[in-house]
């Protein structure tokens, strides 16, 4: 990774931090490949168990650099019905540790599509959310799929039909944020919930958020049947034993997460 996107892991929270502020965080070629990059360690390092995104600067994402924008959705190879896969986090890439967005400014276009993907949204009480590609001319088409998913249809048709952005507190009587954190505090609060998931069972945690996930998609006795599975291979592991351990023994367990 360049310096675009900045990876530093502290224990088992990982931090990913889009580092464009000259312009806002603004995604061109260098910085998709380098989100990339960095979303693909998170997910492939063993000792990262939690994720925390956030921008440097006053923005968290402004979305594409319309200034450098070729490329900004990444280069792939293939024709062009071939491009329209899960080629990043923010277009649904499985990663099934949990991920903490801390959204500290300015959240629109595709860094609002990424924000959608995460468990947990800590905001800014200076943040703001909005879609602004109707105003541009463009549909914003990952942001149509997943913003109606995640909050009611109609607060969702309003960012994506009318490009407006919307305050924290808006934000998060929609449903598109957990919690408005006073400005100064937002990193401080978004580690706290990453020592808060780290104390909980790695696997058993990946496992839930699986399952929860593809329930969406099965049927009610599919997703038992796919859940009881998952349950079966965890319990197989060292965690698994580890915490039957640390609970007759009455001390905190010492996870493994492998």
């Amino acid at each position: 990774m360049a310096n675009t996107v900045l990876y530093e892991r502290s224990g088992h929270v990982a931090t990913i931090t889009y580092n464009r502020p000259e312009v806002l965080n603004a995604v061109n070629g260098e910085l998709r490949a380098d989100l990339n990059a960095a979303f693909a360690r998170f997910r492939d390092e063993e000792e990262a168990w939690v994720g925390i995104v956030t921008g440097a600067g006053r923005a968290f994402c402004a979305g594409a650099d319309l200034h450098d924008g070729r490329g900004s959705t990444g280069e792939f190879p293939g024709t062009f019905w071939e491009k329209p896969t899960l080629n990043s986090f923010e277009s649904g890439w499985e990663i099934h540790k949990p991920v903490i967005a801390a959204v500290n400014g300015h959240c629109l276009g595709y860094g609002l599509t990424l924000v959608t993907w995460c468990d947990f949204v800590l905001a800014s009480e200076r943040a703001t959310f909005g879609y602004p590609e109707v105003r541009l001319g463009i549909p914003a088409i990952v942001g149509a799929i997943r913003l109606p998913q995640r909050i009611g249809w109609a607060d969702a048709m309003e960012l994506l039909l009318t490009g407006e952005t919307v305050d924290a507190e808006r934000a998060r009587r929609m449903g598109l944020v957990w919690r408005v954190v006073a400005h100064d505090d937002l990193v401080d609060e978004a580690r706290a919930l990453a020592d808060r998931l780290v104390a909980g069972a790695p696997l058993a945690q990946r496992a839930m958020k699986e399952v929860a996930a593809r329930a969406r998609d099965l049927s009610t006795l599919e997703s038992i049947r796919f859940g009881e599975t998952m349950r079966s291979v965890v319990a197989a592991t060292a965690d698994a034993a580890e915490g039957r351990r640390a609970a007759a023994e009455r001390r905190a367990p010492r996870w493994e997460g492998r």
